[in-house]
């Protein structure tokens, strides 16, 4: 073998991840990455300019990723506006149209002209059983009377998912819809990966993971993806290491201050993720009804992210912060973590994206669940039936159903809610520990690398 073959064998593999331009997604994404890059990898982080450029603002991470020899960002364009508000459902609504086509070309050109040569991709996938589902003739959703029709499709979910547990986009009642037919044409595209790779845990969605293998055998399970990094982190450098947040908007760490000094288990923490938006008149029953609970809250209200004529939205926000003083405490933006693993919080009032939905299982928090889009009404549904660590509120938005959900998260049902969320924490934490579920299924996904990037150069 000449020298040039070996030295190239024995280069690590070259992995480039390309993630959603949606902060939920980045934000695993890129802990993803940072564990690879752990075990020695190459890493390529391709990201949009508006999202890289929010990221270098909020966060260290320039710095943070420098001691990774070979890990490099690389951006593209969304193909939006600078000033695009990238809120709501904007991502399904633009996906095809105006950002499929651009990124594409992108990514095309990154893996033509990378050197070394990338070894692998890992990208986002998407809700494999649509297509089933409106096969056996369970979508479209027939009106409202129809929303809590069972769906018996789903492989594993037959005995609790209904219709209004179905992401938002299957409640369109044309199956014909555009945003219908990109979700069924790149759905199935999942089956032509070598292996997936799920921010979840054998102990969580055991009898789902095994409905998954028989579509695709090869499944790592190794999340939860941040506490899995924290573990690692912590293996290699001790305690004391600076975790990133990766944020795309601007911490108020002063709540962490006011959350010291309240009761154990005092506050209710609501926080409905970096993308929704609410309207003015939902904010207020929301307020309402955390006012009325006589619970202590604390409350994110992001900018621009209340719908409201001429400023309304704003007024309204300042408005409640004035009147919230002895009870609540209002931020642009929480550092989530720190603050669902702070002794002060008792629940946690979320949109159950899926990192929040993970976060607070980790940190044993109650969730009383809202979910506005995509999988969340999927996992709320579970949150609530199947791991019974919460109650699930889609699709109402009332003051008195607030309240009483307040009242018997915190108060009246708070000792029952409490054990079943730490009994959920004890095994979830337990899979990412040396030895557990997740963290040998990482090993085993670092090897498979390995071993797949090797073929590829003996070729």
């Amino acid at each position: 073998m000449e020298e040039k073959d070996r030295s190239s064998q024995s280069r690590p593999p070259h992995v480039l991840i390309f993630p959603l331009p949606l902060q939920g997604h980045i934000n695993s994404m890129i802990k993803l990455a940072e564990l690879l890059a752990i075990a020695g990898f190459k890493l390529t982080f391709h990201n949009s300019h508006h999202n890289h450029e929010r990221l270098v603002k909020f966060n260290n991470i320039a710095a943070h990723f420098e001691r990774y020899p070979g890990f490099e960002f690389k951006t593209i364009t969304d193909g939006l506006p600078l000033d695009h508000p990238r809120s709501g459902s904007w991502f399904l609504d633009m996906f095809e149209e105006t950002m499929e086509p651009k990124m594409k070309q992108s990514l095309r050109e990154v893996l033509v002209n990378s050197s070394p040569p990338v070894d692998c991709v890992i990208a986002d996938g998407v809700s494999y059983s649509i297509p089933d589902i409106i096969q056996a003739g369970e979508l479209p959703i027939n009106g409202s009377e129809d929303m809590d029709r069972l769906i018996t499709t789903v492989p594993g979910m037959e005995t609790y998912l209904r219709c209004r547990d179905l992401p938002t986009f299957c409640r369109k009642l044309d199956i014909e819809d555009s945003i219908m037919k990109l979700v069924v044409k790149q759905t199935r595209k999942s089956l032509q990966a070598d292996a997936l790779i799920l921010n979840t845990t054998e102990e969580l969605d055991g009898p789902i993971l095994s409905q998954i293998r028989t579509k695709c055998p090869r499944v790592y399970a190794v999340g939860p993806l941040h506490t899995q990094l924290n573990t690692r982190l912590n293996v290699k450098h001790g305690e004391s290491y600076d975790h990133i947040s990766n944020t795309l908007w601007e911490v108020d760490k002063s709540c962490i201050f006011w959350l010291n000094k309240q009761p154990n288990r005092s506050v209710i923490y609501v926080s409905f993720g970096s993308i929704t938006s609410m309207s003015r008149e939902q904010l207020v029953e929301l307020w309402y009804g955390l006012l009325n609970s006589t619970t202590k809250f604390l409350l994110v209200v992001r900018p621009n992210s209340v719908i409201g004529k001429d400023g309304e939205g704003e007024d309204v926000v300042m408005e409640l912060m004035e009147k919230s003083k002895d009870r609540g405490y209002i931020v642009n933006w929480a550092p989530q973590e720190a603050v669902l693993n702070h002794p002060a919080i008792g629940g946690f009032f979320t949109h159950n994206g899926w990192n929040s939905t993970l976060e607070s299982v980790v940190a044993g928090v109650p969730m009383i669940c809202w979910p506005q889009f995509a999988d969340q009404h999927v996992n709320s549904r579970v949150v609530s039936v199947v791991w019974k660590i919460g109650l699930d509120m889609k699709d109402v938005c009332d003051r008195k159903i607030v309240e009483k959900m307040v009242n018997d998260v915190m108060v009246d049902r708070k000792e029952e809610f409490a054990k079943s969320a730490s009994e959920m924490a004890k095994v979830t934490n337990q899979s990412v520990n040396v030895g557990g579920s997740s963290y040998s299924n990482l090993d085993c996904l670092v090897e498979d690398i390995r071993i797949m990037s090797l073929k590829k150069l003996t070729k």
